[in-house]
């Protein structure tokens, strides 16, 4: 049975760094060739048309280099113009996911002035309910959690800040992005550097099955189920149980396990450094929270958010590749940029929803190009109405994401036990 501490930080959110961090680990470098190219030479294609081999880091990162750098467009540098693509000619675009990298590079621009304006309406109303949640228990401390529960959206969109940030698509400043990052760590408990690398796992083997274990939900096949003890099939049902995924492993992820660098104990002293770092800032913060406002602030304002986000940061990213028709191959068959589209979700929120989490349901768009920032992403939707068909889930269909347990190799889909039962 795959070990708790690696399965539960599967769940933590959610996203990668830039090419340059990709190259600090050769293992990851190797199974992620530049953008076009496949690990053995040119990929050929499956019965269904999708193209096999692996291909490179275009579709998670490959940053430092300009949209229109060959290492980053590799075969497909003709379709990159200087203004957005037509309608029109996107509808004659191939399906091969690897020409979208190319098309996708023209929306990695991020804006300073929008950035700066992002984090202002973000913390402000973040920093402003908290207060509101601290004076309100005064009045009453279940008013003061129902403030403190509503807080946790505008700490998930500090989330997706510090998200972007991770992915160098904030800024067109690196360390500008890095420092954004690892204040808004420590604010969302999680050290910036220590999650950038590991996310960046995330974006260089999703739908790999052989690469499971960092970065993702742990998912078996049908058979490895079965091929299982029975102790190993009771142990993998109660941790996909949603008061499992969704209740104990974010407090767990947030609140225990992050911090220190479990997967990365011997990576270095920059982990190390940034996991005690965020320790030391936290520790600061709740030391003075508890010396200005006593135990009920630390327990009717900060827990109640602190759960409440990391609950929902943690569906978030269960749905954006644990769904029915998501993609996953073993290494000969797996593609990069193939499994980027077609292996996450483009969750349809209503407004709101999508403006506190900042576009994240974009996921597959994400996937492609994660330099793209998250204002730009709308954008996209609106130039390519393929991308905005794609991979479609709406809040009501996502609730089934709950029933879907194992990943059917014949069938490609992921199915609940039940259903494997039958077959």
């Amino acid at each position: 049975m795959v070990t708790t501490h690696t399965t539960i930080h599967a769940l933590t959110s959610s996203d990668g760094v830039d090419g340059s961090e990709l190259d600090a680990n050769p293992q990851i470098d190797d199974a992620t060739p530049a953008s076009g190219a496949t690990a053995n030479g040119p990929g050929g294609h499956r019965p269904d048309g999708r193209p096999t081999g692996k291909s490179g880091t275009g579709a998670t990162d490959a940053p430092r280099r300009e949209p229109d750098s060959p290492a980053t467009q590799g075969a497909h540098l003709s379709l990159v113009t200087a203004d957005p693509v037509p309608e029109t000619e996107t509808e004659t675009e191939t399906e091969d996911a690897r020409d979208w990298v190319a098309i996708l590079a023209q929306y990695r621009e991020p804006s300073t002035r929008r950035s700066l304006w992002e984090i202002a309406v973000t913390a402000g109303p973040f920093l402003a309910l908290w207060a509101l949640a601290w004076w309100s228990i005064g009045i009453s401390p279940a008013l003061a959690v129902l403030v403190a529960v509503l807080n946790a959206g505008f700490l998930v969109r500090l989330f997706m800040i510090q998200h972007d940030c991770g992915h160098g698509a904030f800024f067109k400043n690196r360390v500008a992005s890095d420092w954004v990052g690892r204040t808004i760590g420590v604010v969302t408990l999680t050290p910036y550097d220590v999650w950038r690398r590991l996310h960046s796992v995330h974006h260089a083997s999703t739908g790999n099955l052989e690469k499971r274990g960092i970065g993702d939900v742990m998912t078996l096949t049908v058979a490895e189920y079965r091929d299982r003890p029975l102790l190993g099939r009771i142990g993998y049902r109660v941790y996909r149980h949603p008061l499992v995924l969704f209740g104990l492993a974010p407090f767990f992820l947030f609140f225990i396990r992050n911090r220190v660098p479990v997967d990365l104990m011997r990576g270095g002293r920059r982990y190390w450094i940034s996991a005690m770092g965020t320790n030391l800032a936290l520790a600061a913060i709740l030391g003075g929270i508890l010396y200005l406002g006593g135990l009920d602030v630390l327990v009717f304002v900060f827990l109640p958010t602190m759960l409440a986000a990391a609950s929902i940061g943690v569906w978030l990213f269960y749905v954006q590749h644990q769904f029915e028709e998501t993609s996953w191959d073993h290494d000969d068959d797996w593609q990069l940029h193939d499994a980027a589209l077609r292996g996450s979700s483009h969750y349809v929120l209503p407004g709101p929803l999508r403006w506190l989490t900042a576009n994240i349901g974009v996921h597959h768009v994400h996937h492609l190009q994660a330099r793209v920032p998250f204002y730009r992403l709308p954008e996209v939707l609106r130039d390519h109405p393929r991308l905005a068909e794609a991979q479609r889930l709406t809040v009501r269909e996502s609730l089934a994401c709950f029933g879907k347990q194992l990943w059917d190799e014949k069938s490609r889909r992921l199915i609940s036990f039940a259903e494997a039962r039958g077959i």
